[in-house]
């Protein structure tokens, strides 16, 4: 088993042609790393046509004759947005998602101890057949291996996957599959505590390790323990000769136990108040090309400056470092699949869903649709912070969407679905467990809360923070107060979606829509966050702060502003 990263050595064109794949580097590649966007965006106009384009990536290794026998293993964590993968000139994979991780097996097409040629075929141009092109978004989608690339030497056989399903009272459930001969093979598991103890299960490979552990430690918001599980597939040893350990997988977990009754969400017993954001991952210039060490202060700045709790992840999957964090510090998470589509059926107010929705319940459209739903559930099923799986954004309802939702529910029972587009079509309200809208009034929820629901309350969405915005919050967290149904929210957004550029007076400042010479526009209606797109602080910033404080801690912030204004007087 070796593991290496693959971030560094690449070659990049913005024009993708043949050659690249071939053994002869052509003339005029600049060498990159990963991440890497296909053309930063410039500083003084924006045009989101600048980086759609079809572009190359290549990387020259040597792949010594020690592999033979072996399996070799590439995987892109994620590119955006259609990628084709070559190997020393033969066509191995594509993925039509840029969004989800996807793996390449090489092994078949390696020249071993000689040099070697992996070629992307790179396509960030929008794609209607490809979500979220199926219908208008509003976001920039950017293009490029935004994320990190590895290489994995294996086995001819592995360990495919690992799944561990732990509850708050300790018990356990680990389920595995794995690729090649495994006949006589056993698996082992073990689990070590945050404090290093440790515990060894044995167990076979068509069936799952159960078992329960004693006197753990839930993960929590407060207290978010993380145990180690480390998978090995054994080959035992004959004629005397030990036993051999072919693969091995370690993930950090939580046991924590979620449930979704209606009187509310609970985590490991105790009620669940939601006080979230909605979080893009793309940032000015480098759009989604963003190291860990900035997801990192993503994470912080959330959890320690905001006092916010729970993350939305608008609208398709984030970083798997991002998660992590989120596991780390103690941050729910609504896991979002790779879906918008409003374009196709909000019309000037009009529905057409019948005619035009996408996907609606679309044959042609229902494959790729759950393949955004697995791809997102696969990579991230093991992260404690992850509560709840989203269907997607704004893409009314369906068939198809109904598909994804039962697949969330069959593949992982333990966690709830989410989806907001049932409100506008009630014939499939059975694809969310809880009622969710956006931008709700407060005397809407109300009416909703006191009509004795069977479906918890959650904005998915509130608060759109445009210019001096975020007034009236507390008319939402109050609700917490009288009914526990009402679950809170997630302001939108956190970050705005903006370009610094100079001015009519020479000033450098933060440009919106109609600030480039482009039209049509939404004018400043990509600055909704937070924060502004360079990270400063916007006065809402201190809304946000106390309002997603504790009921003690508003207050003693009351009374410190009290004493201040009598001594004022």
């Amino acid at each position: 088993m070796e593991h290496y990263d693959w971030n560094d050595g690449w070659l990049f064109t913005p024009e993708f042609t043949p050659a690249l794949v071939g053994a002869d580097r052509p003339q005029g590649l600049e060498e990159v790393r990963i991440p890497h966007t296909v053309r930063p965006l410039p500083y003084n106009y924006c045009n989101e046509n600048d980086y759609q384009l079809l572009c190359g990536y290549r990387r020259e290794f040597f792949a010594p004759k020690e592999w033979e026998g072996r399996t070799v293993l590439l995987t892109f964590g994620a590119v955006a947005h259609d990628a084709t993968i070559f190997c020393n000139g033969r066509r191995l994979f594509h993925h039509g998602c840029g969004y989800t991780a996807f793996t390449v097996d090489l092994t078949e097409a390696l020249h071993l101890g000689q040099q070697n040629v992996v070629a992307v075929r790179c396509d960030s141009r929008e794609n209607l057949d490809i979500p979220p092109f199926g219908g208008r978004i509003d976001y920039l989608t950017y293009g490029g291996i935004y994320r990190a690339v590895s290489l994995d030497i294996k086995e001819p056989a592995y360990l495919r996957d690992v799944f561990i399903q732990a509850k708050a009272e300790g018990g356990f459930r680990i389920s595995s599959s794995t690729v090649g001969e495994t006949v006589g093979c056993a698996l082992q598991a073990e689990i070590r505590s945050p404090a290093g103890a440790k515990a060894v299960y044995t167990g076979e490979l068509a069936l799952p390790i159960t078992g329960t552990l004693n006197g753990v430690h839930p993960w929590s918001l407060d207290h978010p323990f993380l145990y180690t599980l480390t998978v090995r597939l054994i080959r035992p040893g004959t004629s005397g000769l030990p036993d051999r350990v072919l693969d091995e997988k370690t993930l950090r977990f939580g046991f924590r136990t979620i449930q979704f009754v209606a009187g509310g969400l609970y985590l490991n017993g105790q009620r669940v108040q939601i006080r979230g954001l909605n979080r893009h991952q793309s940032y000015p210039y480098q759009g989604y090309a963003m190291p860990d060490s900035v997801q990192r202060l993503d994470a912080q700045y959330l959890k320690k400056e905001l006092g916010c709790n729970a993350v939305r992840t608008s609208h398709y999957p984030n970083d798997p470092y991002f998660l992590h964090l989120c596991d780390v510090y103690g941050l729910y998470v609504i896991g979002e699949t790779n879906l918008e589509t409003h374009g196709t059926w909000q019309k000037l107010g009009a529905d057409d869903a019948d005619l035009w929705t996408i996907p609606g319940s679309r044959p042609e459209w229902r494959e790729g649709v759950l393949a955004r739903a697995e791809a997102m559930l696969e990579r991230d099923k093991n992260h404690p912070a992850i509560l709840i799986w989203s269907c997607g954004n704004e893409s009314y309802a369906g068939e198809d969407i109904l598909a994804m939702s039962q697949f969330f529910h069959d593949h992982d029972p333990g966690r709830l679905v989410h989806y907001e587009g049932v409100f506008h079509c009630r014939a499939f309200d059975a694809i969310s467990d809880m009622e969710s809208r956006m931008y709700a009034k407060p005397w809407e929820i109300r009416e909703y809360l006191e009509s004795h629901p069977k479906k918890p309350f959650i904005l998915c969405e509130y608060m759109h923070d445009m210019g001096n915005s975020l007034g009236g919050m507390e008319s939402y967290v109050r609700l917490a107060d009288e009914f526990d149904q009402y679950q809170g929210g997630f302001i939108w957004d956190y970050m705005d979606q903006a370009l610094r550029h100079t001015d009519a007076l020479g000033r450098s400042v933060l440009g919106y829509g109609g600030d480039f010479a482009d039209r049509n526009t939404d004018y400043n209606f990509s600055g909704n966050g937070i924060v502004y797109a360079d990270g400063a602080e916007k006065p809402a910033m201190q809304d946000v702060r106390y309002w997603y404080d504790t009921p003690a801690r508003r207050a003693a912030h009351d009374a410190r502003n009290a004493a201040a204004a009598a001594r004022a007087d």
